[in-house]
C-alpha cells in the first residue's frame, strides 16, 4: 500500500495557490534507472561523482524514505501523473493506446489550470493511439494537459526510435538498426538497444544532450518572454536507463565502469538545466523536484565487482518487489529552503497538493 503523505516538497507552491500570493515556477527532473546509493549525497562511499545534485541536495530538502509508484518505467510514471496508483489500470497496452484515460486529472492538467504554461521534455512511455508515424500521435503529453512536448515515446532501448514534437514524429523511423549488447555485462545492461526501426535523425548517444538543449530552450523561452503565467517543466530524462553511452569527455571517470560514467554525464546535464535558470534569472522563483523512477539495474555481482552499491544497502534492483526496485533519491530545493526527513510517494505529488490547495478531489482526480 502507498502511504498518504503531504508532500513537502509543494508546500511553497501550494501555499502560493491558496493566498493568491505569486505562484513559483516548478521544475520537475525525473531520471530513468538511478539507484539510492549512486548520489554522493545519499552513500558517502559512491563511487560516482554528482557534483550537481549534490550542491541541489545541500541548498534544499533531501528525503530518505521517499518511494516510486513502480519498480519498472511506465508504472511508476503513471502514478507519478495521475496520483493513481498503477495496478488500477491496465498499462501493459502502452505501445499501442494511451495509458492515461481522456479526462483524467494529470499533474499537468491540474497547474494548467492554475495558468501555469506546462511543457514537457523526455520520454513519456505512457502511450499513445498509434495509427502509423505519419498521423498525429494522439493520447500523449499535449492530450494530457502539456502544452508543448519534445520528446520520445519509451525509453532508448525499445524501437522504434524517433523524437516527437507536440503529436507528431518529427521525422519517421524509416532507417533499421541492429541488436547491440556489450562485452562482460548482462544483455540488459552496457550499451545495450534492441532492433527496430530509427529515424535518420536521431542518434542514440544523442538523446541525452537534445533534451538538455530543449530543457534549456524551454527556460530561456519563458525568461524572454517575460510571462505573467508560471512555468511547470516535467523534464523526464530517459538515462542511466541502457543503453549507457558516455560521452568520450566522461569516459572513465567514475569507478563504476561505464554505467557509473554515464550517472555522471546525466548530473552534468542537469547541471546545465540549473545554469539555465540561473542565468535566466529564475532560480529564486523556481522549485526544483528531482527523483528517479525507479530503481538501478545493478546486481550484486557488479557490487562485489566494482565496490558500488547502486542501492544504497538495499535489497533487490528495478523490476523487483523489494525497496531496491522502488527507492526514490527525491528532494527539493529553492531559495531559503530547510530540510526534514520525512516519508514520501511519487504518486502522491499530484493528490496531496491538489487536497492541500482547498480544492475537491474530483472523480479523475487521484482515485487512489
Amino acid at each position: 500500500m502507498v502511504r498518504c503523505f503531504l508532500l513537502l516538497a509543494t508546500m511553497v507552491f501550494v501555499t502560493a495557490i491558496s493566498s493568491g500570493a505569486s505562484r513559483p515556477n516548478v521544475v520537475l527532473i525525473l531520471v530513468d534507472d538511478m539507484g539510492y546509493g549512486d548520489l554522493r549525497s545519499y552513500n558517502s562511499e559512491s563511487k560516482i561523482p554528482t557534483p550537481s545534485l549534490d550542491k541541489l541536495a545541500q541548498a534544499g530538502m533531501r528525503f530518505t524514505n521517499a518511494h516510486a509508484a513502480g519498480s519498472v518505467c511506465h508504472p511508476s510514471r503513471y502514478g507519478l501523473m495521475t496520483g493513481q496508483l498503477p495496478f488500477r489500470v491496465d498499462y501493459s497496452g502502452w505501445r499501442e493506446r494511451p495509458s492515461i484515460a481522456a479526462g483524467r486529472t494529470t499533474l499537468a492538467s491540474m497547474l494548467r489550470a492554475e495558468n501555469y504554461r506546462t511543457a514537457m521534455v523526455g520520454k513519456w512511455h505512457l502511450g499513445f493511439a498509434e495509427n502509423g508515424y505519419d498521423q498525429p500521435l494522439l493520447g500523449g503529453p499535449i492530450d494530457r494537459g502539456f502544452d508543448t512536448f519534445f520528446g520520445i515515446r519509451a525509453s532508448t532501448d525499445i524501437p522504434p526510435y524517433f523524437y516527437i514534437d507536440g503529436d507528431r514524429a518529427l521525422v519517421p523511423p524509416t532507417d533499421a538498426v541492429e541488436d547491440n549488447f556489450s562485452e562482460g555485462w548482462t544483455k540488459i545492461q552496457g550499451a545495450f538497444w534492441r532492433e527496430g526501426g530509427i529515424a535518420p535523425n536521431l542518434q542514440l548517444e544523442n538523446v541525452l544532450p537534445r533534451f538538455t538543449d530543449e530543457a534549456v530552450g524551454v527556460i530561456r523561452d519563458h525568461a524572454r518572454l517575460a510571462s505573467a503565467e508560471p512555468l511547470f517543466l516535467y523534464l523526464a530524462y530517459p538515462a542511466p536507463h541502457t543503453p549507457w553511452l558516455p560521452s568520450e569527455e566522461f569516459q572513465g571517470v567514475s569507478g563504476a565502469s561505464m554505467y557509473g560514467d554515464f550517472v555522471t554525464m546525466v548530473d552534468h546535464m542537469i547541471g546545465r538545466v540549473l545554469t539555465a535558470l540561473a542565468e535566466s534569472g529564475m532560480a529564486e522563483d523556481t522549485l526544483v523536484i528531482f527523483s528517479s523512477d525507479n530503481g538501478p539495474v545493478w546486481s550484486d555481482a557488479d557490487v562485489q565487482k566494482f565496490g558500488h552499491d547502486a542501492v544504497g544497502g538495499l535489497r533487490g534492483m528495478k523490476g523487483d518487489a523489494y525497496e531496491g526496485g522502488a527507492p526514490d533519491a527525491l528532494y527539493r530545493a529553492m531559495a531559503g529552503a530547510g530540510g526534514a526527513g520525512v516519508e514520501l510517494g511519487s504518486a502522491d505529488l499530484l493528490y496531496r497538493p491538489v487536497g492541500h490547495a482547498g480544492r475537491r478531489h474530483s472523480a479523475t482526480a487521484g482515485g487512489r
